[in-house]
Order: structure tokens, then sequence, then C-alpha cells
């Protein structure tokens, strides 16, 4: 937890879940930058306000006496930003949280945004916010200098208007765009879809479907290509969970490999999710049953209740390289799975992941590998 000062009050801050070996921060400069810009500026809005792509609530906490709108892809900040609301005595309905996913309000007056690390989803955002801003919007950006490009900024001029930048303070820089009415943005094309590559094991040829920002949303990343050509095949366990899922292709293939499986979709992105079962239902129909869960992984998973895992854990945490969120997947992993189950965990060779599985799980063995990636096989004693 860390004390947040800024001109709007004194905040104590967390990321979501809490964990006392993490010492990353629940803000950074753009934050600070943001709100010491809005304090500056004097005059609160007399309508809605919009927050958008806040990392851990800091934005929606601070500003919780405006009543915005956060809107996020990631379940993790909606809770950390509850968690946050409430550790600070702060009404829970002071804010409203929407997923990306949810109607975008009709109008909007401030619009805030925290620049994402993904182009791709911030112009799938700021075109289906568009309709309702208008020309007395105030619409202001923030990040950090190594997040804000030309290409970002040429993105808020096409879609909203005139876009300039501020000074850099503290590696950060704000963003500043005056809405211009004439310009009228063409509706946004995602979700995407793409053929799977030959060399994609079973489901080969077949059609993925992706939202805006989600992990490989435009082609099959070379990790994941290697881990379906060596999924376990008529694996015979009866629920398996990919964790994780991003678009979902390769709980699609386990349950293309084993018609009795009862496959669980669980990613903590709101895009991810509805990524998933749109490329599950394309290639398995309507009537096979699934399960589609936005979560904090595998963290409320009753203990003994799965009997495979199949997961391709992230090693960012936004611009943060961490291996945190892996080995909180691996730990919930070994919690959920029966005697006799199996986590099958696809990494770049150098995380050194069966370290963090030999220690859990008393050891692991290597299933495939190549240059770069390495699969890794744990069962559960």
């Amino acid at each position: 937890m860390n004390r947040f000062t800024t001109s709007w009050g004194t905040f104590e801050l967390a990321r979501f879940p809490q964990d006392p070996r993490d010492r990353l921060r629940a803000w950074d400069a753009s934050d600070d930058y943001l709100l010491q810009h809005l304090a500056e500026a004097g005059a609160e809005p007399a309508g809605p306000v919009v927050v958008l792509g806040d990392r851990w609530g800091a934005l929606a906490t601070a500003l919780a006496g405006l009543r915005p709108v956060q809107i996020t892809d990631s379940f993790l900040t909606q809770r950390a930003t509850a968690a946050n609301l409430a550790r600070n005595g702060i009404a829970p309905d002071a804010v409203e949280l929407r997923s990306v996913l949810d109607p975008p309000p009709p109008r909007i007056d401030v619009l805030l945004v925290r620049v994402p690390k993904s182009l791709a989803l911030l112009e799938d955002q700021l075109r289906r916010l568009a309709p309702g801003v208008h020309a007395g919007t105030v619409v202001v950006g923030t990040g950090m200098v190594t997040e804000i490009h030309t290409s970002t900024l040429k993105l808020f001029e096409r879609i909203l208007g005139p876009t300039r930048t501020s000074l850099a303070r503290r590696k950060a820089r704000l963003i500043f765009c005056a809405p211009d009415p004439a310009t009228a943005p063409a509706p946004g094309d995602w979700p995407r879809r793409y053929p799977l590559p030959d060399d994609a094991g079973i489901v080969a040829g077949r059609t993925v479907t992706s939202h805006a920002g989600i992990f490989s949303a435009e082609r099959l990343d070379i990790g994941t290509r290697l881990f379906l050509r060596h999924l376990p095949r008529h694996h015979g366990a009866r629920r398996v969970v990919d964790l994780g899922c991003g678009n979902g292709v390769v709980g699609t293939a386990a349950a293309l490999a084993d018609p009795a499986a009862e496959v669980t979709f669980i990613d903590e992105s709101f895009a991810a999710v509805a990524s998933a079962e749109a490329t599950f239902r394309e290639n398995l129909g309507p009537e096979r049953a699934a399960e589609f869960l936005v979560a904090d992984g595998l963290s409320d998973a009753a203990p003994g209740s799965v009997d495979l895992v199949l997961n391709n854990p992230p090693f960012h945490s936004h611009q943060a390289t961490t291996a945190a969120t892996a080995h909180r997947m691996f730990r919930d992993s070994r919690r959920a799975l029966r005697s006799g189950g199996e986590l099958w965990v696809i990494g770049n060779r150098h995380l050194g992941y069966h370290v963090a599985l030999r220690r859990l799980f008393g050891g692991c063995e290597v299933v495939a590998s190549d240059p770069k990636f390495v699969i890794l096989r744990a069962v559960k004693r």
C-alpha cells in the first residue's frame, strides 16, 4: 500500500490483489500530473466525467467527488478501485464501474484517458466514446513519455480533433485534445477474425475472433503456436481450464481434442473473455457446454475441482515486467487441481518458470521446447 498525496486529497492506495512481495505502486507520475492539471484548471465540471484506462483506480478514487464513470478492460482494475474506495472511506457508488464492452455514456463533459499499452484498444475506445463527446468536452490524456508517441497523438486528432502535448514532468506527459464536431470518425472494425495457420495443431484452418487490445489479436503468436502443437490429446480430463485465455484458441483446441471435456475460459480482461466465447462458439457451436469467466484467475475455484489447467501467463503488468502474476496463477492452479491433476505452462525460456513449478509441485517436466519457448508439465501429487 502507498500514500498518494494530491491536490484532491491524500489517499491510501494498493494494487489488487495485494501482495507484500510486490513493491509496485498503485499510481505513477502520470496520474499525479493529470490530477495536478485538473486542480490548477479550477472549475469543476457540471456534467458527466469519464475516466478511461485507469490502472488501479488512483484517478477514479481521487476524483470520486465528481462521481466519475470508470471504463476499463481489467477486472483487477475494477476490484482495485472498489477496494481503494473502501480503504479511503468513500461510498462504492461514488464511481460507476463499466467495462470497455459496456454501452458508453451518451454524453461526456470531461474525458480523462490513461493511455494504454495497446494502440488498438485506445483507438477502439475513442471511437466508441466519440458520439458522447461534444465541442465543450474537456479531453485530457496522460501517460509516461515512453507510452505517448506520435501515433498516439495522431489517433486523438483523427478521431476527436486537434491535439497537442504538454512539457514532460517527472517523465510524464499530458495530451490536450480540442474536440471538433466536424470530425466524424468511422465506426471501429473490432472484433476482428483471422484463420489459424496450418501448423496450429488441431485448430489449424479454424477461425479466431479477437476484440481490440487482447494478446495476439491479429495473428497467432509463436509461443501459442508451439503450445497448440503439443497439447495433451484425448486427455480424459473432465474439467479443463484455459487460464489467461486471451482469444480462447488454446481452450478451443482442448475442447476439440476431447469431446467429453468441460472447458472453462478465464481471463481478467473483459475483451479477452468475449473473444474466447466468440472463438469457441464459432468452432464448436451453441450446444457444446463451456464456461466463460471474467475473474481473478482461479482464486475463487474450489480446491480439487479441476483436472487440467492450460496456461500462457503474462509477464507484464502494464509497462512493468514481473513474474508475480504467473507465480500467483501457478499457486492458484495447484490449489484448484485434484490429486493427479496437471498444469501445462508455455513461457519464454529465460523466465525460469521451472524453478517456481518445482518448488510448488515438487517437480516438473519439459514437454517440448524451441530456442525461445518451453512447455512445462507439473502434476499435483
